[in-house]
């Protein structure tokens, strides 16, 4: 895709967005969050979020501006501060009785969908592009039937109801998300995203298969070499040090299928996005790319004992951002001016009415 979109009326390239900010200059950021979190005994974590924010959503630029993110450390502590009080009196209650257990996970789970949509309307208000804030309208209902019943759906199915799932939450998220008053719309094909399924299911399967297949040999080998094997204590730590390892090997397939399969989602859905009806998003992550990327961050974010946290934090960011990209439908200014317009009247009464951020 070209990188440059023309300033005519009829302008149809799709623009790439860019990520500008460097490892280096995220470093200072980090560690800077890092000592003050430690010496404040977790305090300042809620203000190193908003630095944290600020510095990626600052560095990303579409169309040459970058987005702007408002939320305060305050807002942030205090949403915290509600829910740690809340673990704390459960905890007491629960010490007293039993029954209050069941009581507050039953409170937890009434109040879940709640918590989700506050969350996602605190984000979206709290970020805005161009002087123009975002905003989020769905409800309470809607985040119970296509975020908690669709994950325990793909749950129950063992992942073959998964792209049913991913269609319900992507289509609840981007068709409730509003940029001013111009809504955003999503209609991921479910064909399409069982294509997406595809290759990560093909690697559970194959994972599975050799794992048991290895199982069974080194089983079969040990009866055949000392019949009575399994009743010794050497043999018996050799299976439990099995099952470990078999554990851990289903653990890194899933892992691995999981990335693929959230990249193939992510291009089907954003690819499927517009903005007011005509202005198309696009997204052309490469799987394999993004699963080396997340994995790597991983191995080498341990490795250095979390130094190169922000490398890894920073490399992500660029990547995805280089593979999304946004098509204009008219002149750009013009554009942009009539949202000004119509998110200029909603903009100034974001923050008044949600002003408490719960972590959700």
């Amino acid at each position: 895709m070209d990188n440059r979109v023309s300033a005519g009326a009829a302008a149809n390239a799709f623009e790439r967005a860019r990520f500008t900010g460097t490892a280096s200059e995220y470093f200072g950021i980090w560690i800077v969050n890092v000592l003050l979190t430690i010496v404040t005994l977790g305090i300042y974590s809620a203000w190193a979020k908003v630095r944290r924010n600020r510095y990626f959503y600052g560095n990303t630029v579409v169309l040459g501006r970058a987005f702007e993110y408002h939320a305060s450390g305050m807002q942030i502590f205090i949403g915290r501060l509600i829910v740690f009080a809340f673990i704390v009196v459960a905890n007491i209650l629960a010490a007293i009785h039993p029954l209050f257990s069941v009581v507050t996970t039953i409170l937890v789970l009434i109040a879940l969908p709640w918590l989700i949509v506050r969350g996602l309307r605190f984000n979206a208000r709290v970020t805005s592009y161009r002087n123009v804030r975002f905003d989020f309208t769905g409800t309470a209902g809607g985040a119970f039937v296509c975020v908690m019943l669709g994950s325990l759906v793909a749950f129950l199915s063992l992942g073959l109801l998964a792209p049913f799932a991913s269609r319900w939450l992507n289509r609840y998220v981007f068709n409730n998300l509003r940029y001013g008053n111009r809504p955003f719309e999503t209609d991921p094909k479910i064909g399409a995203l069982y294509r997406a399924l595809l290759i990560p299911a093909l690697m559970v399967v194959l994972g599975l298969v050799v794992l048991a297949g290895l199982v069974a040999i080194a089983v079969v080998g040990m009866q055949a070499n000392d019949p009575g094997a399994f009743e010794h204590d050497a043999a018996m730590l050799m299976i439990v040090s099995g099952m470990y390892i078999v554990t851990f090997g289903l653990l890194i397939i899933y892992a691995l299928a999981g990335l693929i399969y959230r990249a193939a989602v992510h291009n089907v859905v954003w690819s499927s996005t517009r903005i007011d009806g005509r202005h198309l998003l696009r997204s052309d992550l490469s799987r394999a790319r993004y699963a080396w990327i997340a994995i790597s961050n991983v191995v080498v974010t341990m490795l250095t004992l979390g130094l190169m946290r922000p490398w890894a934090a920073v490399r992500l960011a660029h990547y995805v951002a280089e593979h999304t990209a946004i098509r204009i439908d008219g002149e750009i200014g013009e554009v942009f001016t009539q949202f000004q317009a119509s998110g200029a009247a909603v903009g100034a009464e974001y923050m008044s009415m949600e002003g408490i951020d719960f972590g959700f």
